[in-house]
């Protein structure tokens, strides 16, 4: 390890994580490419011996923090990686064929502090992946595999350059695509049938595009409450994946 030499704050291409939950994460994933890693005595001593070739760094608390946005609750230690290899959408699709698990479909969500939350919510309910488009969509970054909690290493993510075709290939593959939206006329246990599930969620606010909505199979909504507007989406997430894991 180098010992007593401030952190380097060069701009970098390359994805930072911090916190102990999603670099755990990182360095435990085989398909993750971890370049540097940076972190105070005490919190490296809880992570054991990192590999021989890998460049770690003591630093103090205060200079961790000029590595990652302001105010980023890093917990000690601060990685930088390499972004995950691309999932084709066939090949996600195939990982699936003989199974019941739901699919996300995520359809122009940019905030990655949602992405990362609903990335969490589809590993706690072992969803097959996600998809979204790639221009729409936030990269992986900090913030995004803070809110993901690990499960940015876990759960499969394609991104798509056009999600209506990737929709209509979905539905090829023998899914049946719910989208959910509060102005469908049935709630979401009403749509589920047996079918392998793909659940198509919009952007807060906007929601679902029209041509998203096209290329759904049904329209359902989840029984809230007409005293809330709306769910935050990872929420409707978790509520919707449990719907489809407890169905009869």
């Amino acid at each position: 390890m180098r010992r007593g030499h401030r952190p380097s704050v060069a701009p970098s291409s390359r994805p930072r994580f911090w916190g102990r939950h999603a670099v755990s994460a990182a360095l435990a994933n085989p398909e993750r490419t971890v370049r540097r890693v940076w972190g105070t005595r005490e919190a490296l001593a809880s992570f054991g011996t990192f590999p021989s070739d890998l460049p770690v760094t003591f630093a103090e608390v205060a200079d961790l923090g000029r590595l990652v946005p302001a105010d980023a609750p890093h917990q000690g230690v601060v990685i930088e990686v390499e972004s995950l290899e691309d999932i084709w959408l066939g090949d996600l699709l195939d990982r699936g064929a003989n199974d019941r698990r739901p699919l996300l479909v995520l359809d122009q969500v940019t905030d990655p502090h949602n992405v990362g939350a609903v990335l969490r919510s589809a590993a706690a309910f072992d969803a097959l992946g996600i998809v979204t488009q790639d221009r729409h969509a936030p990269p992986e970054s900090g913030a995004l595999a803070r809110a993901a909690s690990g499960a940015l290493e876990l759960v499969p993510w394609t991104r798509v350059v056009n999600l209506a075709r990737a929709l209509d290939e979905i539905g090829e593959a023998g899914f049946w695509r719910i989208g959910l939206t509060g102005a469908a006329n049935q709630t979401l246990d009403q749509a589920i049938g047996t079918a392998r599930v793909a659940l198509v969620l919009g952007a807060e606010g906007e929601g679902m595009r029209q041509n998203t909505e096209a290329h759904c199979d049904e329209l359902a909504k989840l029984p809230i409450s007409p005293k809330v507007e709306s769910l935050n989406i990872s929420n409707a997430a978790a509520i919707a994946l449990y719907a489809v894991a407890t169905r009869g």
